[in-house]
């Protein structure tokens, strides 16, 4: 039943793009004024964000503990991290208290690099590791506003008020020049977002799974308004919990920060 649920999802998906894309090509009344409706939610997204200050973040970083969830149950045990994040540079998390453990996610001549830094040394992480990686990345907030939307050949659809998570949301989709799609429910009153959902297809099995992240326990920091607790989950099934305890913004970092080799030296210590 569930491989039959997210292909009849993913039918209505195509059908909806397909049905947008002829709009396009003869626009009508109705397709521009939901079209309308859906930029002003977005735009009072951004702004709910922090408005230019979100649109020109250098670098975030967040603090806090992570559980594992397997089939919507703890696995048990949970773990610290440290997370930054540099637009157009990449990712690095750091594991446990003694930070000896470091992931990095970066840019090289327009390919992805990810390795994965213990006391043993350095290794490249696993494929499946990278590629989720970049799937949410390519599907994250802030790749939706500052690449989707500055495109032209993006569609976007108002798709009315919803509940979640016990919250009156505007729910918007947003298809990419690609066919990718993903649907963001924003608060009705704040504007700021409440969960986020997409689709892509596994590469093995090439069954349709759904992915999506709630956010809740809103603090500004900085300015930026910032989600300190994000569920996630797989077809509907709970996979991770993140609580933050600390977050910051435009930290002045190392200029070797996102150096696979420094980390590496600094952690054989």
């Amino acid at each position: 039943m569930g491989k039959i649920k997210y292909l009849m999802l993913a039918s209505m998906v195509m059908l909806a793009v397909t049905s947008f894309r002829a709009s396009a090509q003869k626009p009508s009344v109705d397709a521009d004024k939901n079209a309308a409706q859906a930029r002003l939610v977005l735009d009072q997204m951004v702004k709910a964000l922090g408005g230019d200050a979100w649109l020109n973040l250098k670098c975030e970083h967040r603090e806090g503990r992570a559980a594992a969830f397997y089939q919507g149950k703890p696995t048990g045990g949970t773990i610290e991290y440290y997370e930054y994040h540099a637009w157009g540079v990449g990712d690095r998390v750091d594991y446990t208290k003694h930070r000896d453990v470091v992931d990095i996610f970066k840019q090289e001549n327009n390919q992805l690099e990810a390795w994965e830094i213990t006391y043993r040394g350095l290794k490249t992480l696993p494929a499946e590791q990278t590629e989720e990686y970049q799937r949410r990345r390519r599907h994250s907030i802030e790749t939706i506003v500052k690449v989707w939307l500055r495109d032209p050949q993006t569609i976007l659809i108002f798709e009315g008020q919803h509940l979640a998570a016990r919250h009156n949301a505007d729910q918007v989709t947003v298809i990419s020049p690609q066919n990718e799609s993903v649907t963001l429910m924003l608060d009705s009153q704040t504007h700021l977002p409440l969960k986020k959902t997409y689709q892509w297809r596994d590469a093995q099995y090439k069954d349709l799974d759904t992915e999506s992240e709630e956010f809740d326990d809103y603090h500004t920091v900085d300015g930026i308004p910032t989600a300190f607790a994000v569920t996630r989950f797989k077809n509907d099934d709970m996979v991770s919990q993140r609580f933050l305890f600390r977050a910051s913004y435009n930290e002045q970092l190392p200029a070797d920060f996102f150096d696979e080799k420094a980390a590496e030296r600094r952690i054989k210590k």
